[in-house]
């Protein structure tokens, strides 16, 4: 039976680069300190929830209308590169906020919003997971794109000057929307974990 062990790899490497790049002009040195450990904070508990997962855990499903791990990885994973691709090229061209915009309101609201499991949402056909990928390179996508995302947030120095509308949530700038994609990642984590916990799931 195979078993898949994942590590945590490129931890240092995000502090450090935080540590070499100045505060953006329009978000706070506390604001992006706090997006980045929640970026490898997120990511720490996806890799902690599927570490040493056999196939057959992998791919249980608790009802044949539920996902898989395997599935909900990959959900997180093809989300977050919709959005530091299509979603980031979004945003460099849309409109800016107005200057009363309450961001640290919205900010929290993006914060206790996403990972709000009462509220079922049903993604999309482009984000439903296909399977496309077997469970270990699924995972070096999610890891990839994680690191993609924490770049973003190290380089880009405007986050808060323009808006682009979540499904759910509304407008968002660029920093709500990498908070957004810590979230979900959470988010889906409990998801994985009430797989784990499902009585038939295999031992």
């Amino acid at each position: 039976m195979t078993r898949y062990t994942f590590s945590n790899s490129g931890l240092l490497a995000a502090t450090l680069c935080f540590a070499t790049v100045s505060a953006g002009q329009d978000i706070t040195s506390m604001e992006r300190q706090r997006a980045l450990t929640y970026l490898i904070s997120s990511r720490s508990g996806v890799e902690q929830a599927i570490t040493g997962l056999s196939e057959a855990q992998w791919n249980f499903k608790p009802a044949p209308e539920r996902w898989s791990i395997a599935e909900v990885l990959e959900h997180i994973t093809v989300t977050e590169e919709l959005v530091t691709t299509g979603v980031r090229m979004r945003l460099e061209k849309g409109p800016a906020p107005q200057a009363d915009r309450d961001t640290k309101k919205i900010d929290t609201i993006v914060l206790d919003k996403v990972v709000d499991r009462s509220t079922k949402i049903q993604a999309p056909p482009q984000l439903a997971p296909t399977l496309r990928w077997t469970p270990s390179v699924t995972l070096e996508h999610f890891l990839a794109g994680r690191e993609r995302t924490i770049e973003w947030l190290n380089a880009d120095t405007n986050l808060r000057g323009h808006l682009a509308d979540h499904p759910v949530l509304g407008p968002l700038d660029g920093y709500e929307w990498i908070l957004a994609i810590a979230g979900h990642s959470d988010r889906h984590t409990k998801q994985i974990l009430e797989v784990k916990a499902d009585p038939n799931f295999p031992k």
